[in-house]
């Protein structure tokens, strides 16, 4: 059972949180560029099917990949609890660091970067100038930077498991 319940744990960590870094990471420069093309079409880009310039379409489709990964990661740490209870390691330093750097990373991820997006998607929907956007764009940078090194450091814990005694 605990091969199964690992298994679950790291697949679908790297399946979620994966791809809303790698989404995250690229929104702020697509989005200012959408926003750098007006967000009306008017890009050498063309339109998309929706109306929207190409840059501003590709923006909204990375901010869904974060949302919808957002709501599925929920199972990564109910996976990770259980396969800890079944390990008997849920007392472990290294887990208890790794569980609340997970919130944090959650917190970070739903209270800023979400958020985030969503106003530089208005931005580029309302055609703001590429200079009104940049400093959106650049917090929304260094938020997503830090709620990607929040995971790295997970993840560091997660294989190293520094005082474990259940073997590495």
């Amino acid at each position: 059972m605990t091969e199964f319940l690992l298994s679950v744990h790291v697949l679908v960590a790297i399946v979620t949180v994966g791809s809303i870094t790698v989404a995250a990471s690229m929104f702020p420069r697509i989005a200012l560029r959408a926003c750098g093309s007006g967000g009306d079409g008017s890009s050498a880009a063309g339109e998309g099917r929706d109306g929207r310039s190409e840059g501003t379409g590709t923006a909204v489709l990375l901010h869904r990949v974060c949302t919808g990964y957002a709501v599925a990661g929920v199972v990564v740490p109910v996976f990770g609890i259980a396969t800890g209870a079944q390990l008997g390691v849920l007392t472990d330093a290294w887990l208890i660091v790794s569980l609340v750097l997970t919130v944090a990373a959650a917190a970070l991820l739903g209270l800023a970067v979400l958020p985030g997006q969503r106003r530089l998607l208005a931005l580029a929907e309302g055609a703001a100038a590429e200079e009104e956007a940049r400093p959106v764009a650049s917090r929304l940078s260094m938020t997503t930077g830090m709620f990607n090194v929040l995971w790295a450091v997970v993840v560091v814990l997660m294989i190293v498991r520094p005082g474990s005694t259940t073997g590495a």
